[in-house]
């Protein structure tokens, strides 16, 4: 499985998904902790063993939970809606939008979790994450790029992510349709980015491997998430 894939559900999913469901009312209060997790196996019910197994390495394996249960419910709302606005950026400022409304009933876990993935020792794995939600995007909206514009795109779009989710949280719902403009000015920055690219396109061959380049970008996606 490559870093951008979901993880394919296995017979500990619906373990997975029920210590969840039992641990989100907990999380805004309690936050993201081993507290948390084993409170909320006892109140799920599941088997203390088959729970070992769902969250070998703990918190961090609810906190993963959390994030592959959105991008799930992130594929499944953008094909719903079919998203049939011809232009590029209408499709991708359209999943965006989708994916706010999913977050939108878990504002403090996100908080919370996006400031324990912001500690050092969690950076690799958001990086991951929100290359796989950006993915999910890519994917629904129609992208098929195999070359490195597969690269470039998502790398792109993971930093508008970061500063729609950063100004949701900042801003709250007060006001739908400064969020909805917000959206669609950042996406704008997106394309403009691909239009500038497809103009140099030749370069691109030349360019070196992208691997440097998503981690050079670790440090900047991650420190976008920081709260004051």
């Amino acid at each position: 499985m490559s870093a951008a894939e979901l993880p394919e559900p296995d017979y500990l999913t619906p373990v997975r998904q029920a210590v969840l469901a039992a641990a989100l009312p907990h999380i805004p209060f309690d936050g993201w902790s081993e507290a948390v997790l084993n409170r909320a196996i006892t109140e799920s019910g599941v088997d203390a063993g088959r729970a070992l197994l769902a969250f070998p390495d703990g918190v961090m394996d609810l906190l993963e939970a959390f994030w592959v249960s959105l991008d799930n419910a992130l594929g499944r709302e953008v094909a719903r809606h079919g998203l049939q606005e011809p232009r590029l950026s209408g499709r991708i400022a359209g999943a965006l939008k989708i994916y706010i409304s999913l977050l939108r009933p878990h504002r403090e876990a996100v908080r919370r979790a996006l400031a324990l993935q912001a500690l050092p020792q969690n950076a690799p794995g958001a990086l991951m994450r929100l290359y796989r939600t950006v993915d999910v995007i890519w994917r629904a909206v129609g992208d098929q790029s195999t070359d490195f514009n597969f690269y470039t795109k998502r790398a792109t779009l993971a930093a508008v992510v970061a500063s729609v989710v950063t100004r949701w949280l900042a801003e709250g719902d007060g006001d739908s349709g400064q969020m909805d403009g917000f959206i669609e000015r950042r996406v704008g920055n997106v394309l403009e980015f691909e239009k500038l690219k497809a103009r140099i396109g030749g370069l691109t061959g030349h360019l070196p491997s992208p691997g440097p380049l998503l981690g050079r970008l670790a440090g900047r996606l991650t420190g976008a998430f920081r709260w004051p």
